[in-house]
């Protein structure tokens, strides 16, 4: 049995309990501060559960004494302390964060990781499942000369002004639209401004915008760096959103109040569980002797998963960080050290009982500049 520890009862928590339980191959238990989420979680999935507090280091490294890995399903401002305990309780490190600066701590930490510890952080969808897609569309180019990466969580029926409602963490979404944005331009890396670089597209006859957000890249700004002329991230939305958190985050100067912004956000934007995934990926370059693109696009859905209904972020994110998890037990991964998502084998991931709830019916397949691929 694989002996995890996973810190966090929320939305994503729960789902990968309830994917892990069901494996049947993971001793898991689950750690919060909240009784009455751990109480929640037992009903439902009927797993051990233990009450902690992320802000006491000695509780932690004890927690985690007995476990062969750790995943955080915490907001990233509990990361940093859940990664230290980690490298000092010898277990390897699994995380969701889009934090660039919680991934710089994390990336620090694993210079004195042990044999067979590893420290991965940003496993979710964007970043996570996204860097494979541009990772995987890249390597099939004699030469990359852009990759653009879009990823929303959207509900399938907005009925408000944003046309949005809350699918995962109010901290995540606050931070990646107030934090500077990494990216590739002309050859050079360098931070864009959030909510800036508005675009608009369609897919499958929607029409969507996107816009520039924090933290999606993951680590492939410094991967594809040198390699590449552009190479940008942006998040989906229904056309009209960015323009009102602009408004609110910069003329009534929210991204100063970042407390209040979530308060007011969790008061007046109710939870979804009936959303779509959708991640779009575009690479150019050279192959075989032509300028050519090639486009990943896919769209996951709310589903029935365990006799409960579960929405696409809670499917895709955790998903995605459960496969990573199986990988990494496998020996499909590198076992010591930091391990970013573009290295992870994506076909592998794909194939995974976890990852293939990202082979979507539809799902855009790569073709070849010479015609389809041979079957």
């Amino acid at each position: 049995m694989r002996r995890v520890l996973l810190l966090g009862a929320g939305k994503i928590g729960r789902m990968i309990a309830r994917f892990l339980v069901d494996s049947g191959d993971y001793d898991l238990c689950v750690a919060d501060v909240s009784p009455a989420a751990l109480e929640r979680l037992q009903q439902r999935v009927g797993v051990d559960t233990l009450a902690l507090d992320a802000g006491d280091p000695q509780a932690l490294v004890q927690a985690m004494s007995s476990r062969d890995a750790a995943v955080s399903a915490l907001s990233y401002r509990d990361n940093p302390a859940v990664a230290n305990a980690a490298l000092e309780a010898g277990v390897s490190y699994f995380d969701l964060s889009e934090d660039v600066k919680t991934s710089h701590l994390v990336r620090s930490l694993a210079k004195s990781t042990r044999a067979g510890q590893i420290m991965m952080p940003q496993c979710g969808l964007a970043p996570g499942f996204i860097s494979m897609i541009a990772a995987h569309l890249a390597a099939q180019f004699d030469s990359v000369d852009s990759v653009r990466m879009r990823v929303g969580a959207l509900p399938k029926y907005p009925n408000n002004v944003l046309k949005y409602n809350l699918t995962w963490s109010t901290d995540g979404l606050i931070n990646e639209y107030c934090n500077p944005c990494e990216a590739v331009h002309n050859g050079e890396r360098r931070d864009l401004l959030p909510l800036e670089g508005l675009e608009t597209f369609s897919l499958d006859g929607v029409t969507y915008e996107a816009f520039n957000t924090s933290g999606g890249l993951g680590t492939l700004c410094e991967t594809l760096s040198g390699h590449v002329r552009e190479l940008n991230y942006k998040t989906i939305r229904y056309p009209g959103h960015r323009d009102l958190m602009a408004f609110l985050l910069q003329d009534l100067r929210l991204r100063e109040r970042r407390d209040e912004f979530k308060e007011i956000l969790e008061s007046a934007l109710p939870v979804t569980f009936q959303d779509v995934a959708i991640t779009f990926c575009t690479v150019t370059g050279q192959r075989r002797g032509q300028f050519a693109q090639i486009s990943d696009a896919r769209k996951v859905y709310h589903q029935e998963i365990g006799g409960e209904m579960w929405s696409a972020i809670q499917v895709t994110t955790a998903g995605s960080l459960c496969a990573v998890l199986d990988l990494f037990f496998e020996g499909k991964l590198p076992q010591t050290g930091f391990v970013k998502q573009e290295q992870v084998p994506f076909e592998a991931f794909l194939q995974n009982r976890f990852g293939r709830y990202f082979d979507v019916d539809g799902a855009a397949h790569p073709v070849s500049a010479d015609g389809p691929p041979p079957q």
